[in-house]
């Protein structure tokens, strides 16, 4: 059983990284899901880039990163470090700076994001660890982008910009590709879930 957090709060700006993977794990449980913490990396990686390309604005505050098995969000990646490859079976918390105590993180309540955070888990969420990996890992996609820039650019920390998301990411179909046999066909439509 997963321990809910308490509290909502407006959502002003980018979110804690910390509060959307809670969303997930949340909804994954309702979809009778297990979540890593690897595969909670990349349905988050998708939640932003979904987001981000939707709206025009950073689902979360901080950068993903490149890392061997994709991109990962190191903040929501050190909330959730201790499960290691095992089943989460908690939700983050954060450490109150003036107290010392733990508290329970406000989960947004924006209904684009909450959408976003449904179809993600509903679509993505039950594939494995590994296929998501496979899919983030996408040749031209943005995790592929900053791994092939860095062979010959420097990139301190492997950063996945939130412009290299857009660009990659975009008109890139992740899943299985649509028939387009039969559609009318609009290059200005990104072709994402």
């Amino acid at each position: 059983m997963i321990r809910s957090g308490a509290g909502v709060i407006p959502l002003t700006m980018s979110c804690d990284a910390r509060a959307i993977a809670n969303l997930l794990l949340r909804e994954a449980q309702a979809q009778q899901i297990t979540l890593t913490n690897l595969k909670l990396q990349k349905l988050l990686f998708l939640c932003h880039a979904f987001y981000l390309v939707q709206t025009g604005k950073a689902l979360v505050k901080g950068n993903f990163v490149a890392w061997q098995y994709g991109p990962v969000h190191r903040e929501a990646y050190d909330a959730f470090k201790r499960f290691a490859a095992k089943p989460i079976t908690e939700e983050a918390d954060k450490l109150d700076p003036v107290t010392g105590m733990r508290k329970s993180i406000p989960a947004p309540d924006d209904r684009t994001i909450l959408e976003v955070v449904q179809k993600i888990v509903q679509f993505y969420g039950p594939k494995s660890a590994g296929e998501l990996v496979e899919l983030t890992h996408a040749k031209g996609g943005p995790w592929d982008f900053v791994v092939q820039q860095a062979k010959s650019n420097a990139n301190l920390g492997m950063t996945i910009a939130d412009d290299v998301i857009v660009k990659r990411f975009r008109f890139l179909w992740f899943g299985s590709k649509p028939n387009l046999k039969d559609q009318d066909l609009n290059e200005d439509q990104p072709l994402v879930a």
